[in-house]
C-alpha cells in the first residue's frame, strides 16, 4: 500500500518534465564555467532543487484542478484524480518540497531562492487565472523557461553570459508554447474537454504566431553568435547556427505536418532526428567554448 502510494507520488511529480530544468545549466555553459568545480557543484545543487520545486508545483496545480481533471477523459487517470494518490499525501508532499527547495535555495543564493519563489507564485497564478487568457497564457509559459535560465545565472558569478541568451530563450519558449496550443486546438473537437483558452485562438492565427517567433528565434540566436561580447574572436560560434535552424525546422515539421507539439517533452524523448541535432549542437558549443 505504502509502496503504491509512493509510486503514485513519484508519477505525479512528473520526472519526465525535469528535462526543462536543464536550462538551469545555461548560465554555467554559456558563461564558460563548466570546468570550474565550485560553479558546477552549485549549479547541480540548483538543478536538483528546481526539480523539487517544479514537482511541488505540479502537485499544487493538480490539487487546484482536481475536480476538473476527474471529468477529463485522459487527465482522470492521473494519480491524484484517480485516487491512487491520497489528497493529504499530495498536499503534504507539495508543502515539504516547496519549503525544502526554497530553504536550501536561500542557502545557495538569496537571488536563486527569490527566483524560485517568483516561479512558484507565477505558476499558481497561471493555474488559477492566467492560463485562461489568450496570448498572456503563452507569454507566462515562456517566462517559466526564462526564469530557469535566470535561476542558473544567479548561482554563479557571471562574467561572460550574454543577455542575448535570455532573448533567445524567450522566443524559443514562445515557439514551443504556440506550437502546443496549435496542436491542442487541432486535436480537440468541438464540445470536447478542452482548455477554455482555446476558444480565444484559431489555427491560422497560431500559425502566424509560429512564423513570427520562429523568425525571431533564429535571428536572435544568429545575432548572438557574432555580436555578443566575450565569444571566441574567430566567430566559430556561427558554425552552430545550422543546428539551431534544423532544430526549429524539424520541430515545425512535426507540428505542422504530423500535428505533434501538444507535449514538447514527448517529442524530445521520441524524435531521433531532433535528439541527434540537439546533441550535435551541445557538442559543438562545448568544443568551441572549451577546446577550440
Amino acid at each position: 500500500m505504502i509502496r503504491a502510494m509512493l509510486s503514485a507520488l513519484l508519477k505525479n511529480m512528473r520526472p519526465k518534465q525535469w528535462v526543462k530544468n536543464l536550462l538551469v545549466f545555461a548560465g554555467l555553459v554559456f558563461d564558460r564555467q563548466l570546468t570550474y568545480q565550485p560553479a558546477l557543484e552549485r549549479t547541480l545543487a540548483g538543478f536538483a532543487l528546481f526539480c523539487l520545486l517544479s514537482s511541488s508545483i505540479y502537485l499544487i496545480n493538480d490539487i487546484i484542478d482536481l475536480e476538473t481533471d476527474r471529468k477529463h477523459p485522459k487527465k482522470k487517470m492521473r494519480p491524484l484524480a484517480s485516487g491512487a494518490l491520497p489528497l493529504p499525501l499530495a498536499g503534504g508532499a507539495a508543502v515539504v518540497f516547496l519549503a525544502v527547495s526554497l530553504g536550501l535555495g536561500f542557502w545557495l543564493s538569496p537571488l536563486f531562492a527569490l527566483t524560485c519563489l517568483a516561479y512558484a507564485i507565477l505558476n499558481v497564478g497561471y493555474s488559477l487565472w492566467l492560463k485562461h487568457l489568450p496570448i498572456i497564457d503563452v507569454l507566462v509559459l515562456a517566462s517559466f523557461y526564462v526564469l530557469r535560465v535566470w535561476a542558473g545565472t544567479s548561482l554563479i558569478e557571471v562574467q561572460r553570459f550574454s543577455p542575448w541568451i535570455y532573448a533567445f530563450t524567450t522566443f524559443l519558449a514562445l515557439f514551443l508554447g504556440v506550437g502546443k496550443r496549435r496542436a491542442e486546438i487541432l486535436r480537440n473537437k468541438p464540445g470536447a474537454h478542452a482548455r477554455r483558452v482555446l476558444e480565444g485562438y484559431t489555427a491560422p492565427f497560431l500559425e502566424q504566431l509560429l512564423m513570427i517567433v520562429l523568425s525571431l528565434s533564429i535571428v536572435t540566436y544568429s545575432l548572438y553568435t557574432f555580436l555578443a561580447p566575450n565569444l571566441p574572436e574567430n566567430h566559430a560560434m556561427m558554425l552552430t547556427i545550422p543546428f539551431v535552424i534544423f532544430g526549429f525546422f524539424r520541430y515545425l515539421y512535426l507540428v505542422q505536418v504530423r500535428n505533434s507539439g501538444e507535449a514538447p517533452e514527448d517529442i524530445l524523448f521520441t524524435d531521433r532526428q531532433l535528439q541527434a541535432d540537439l546533441l550535435l549542437w551541445v557538442a559543438s558549443i562545448l568544443l568551441i567554448f572549451y577546446y577550440y
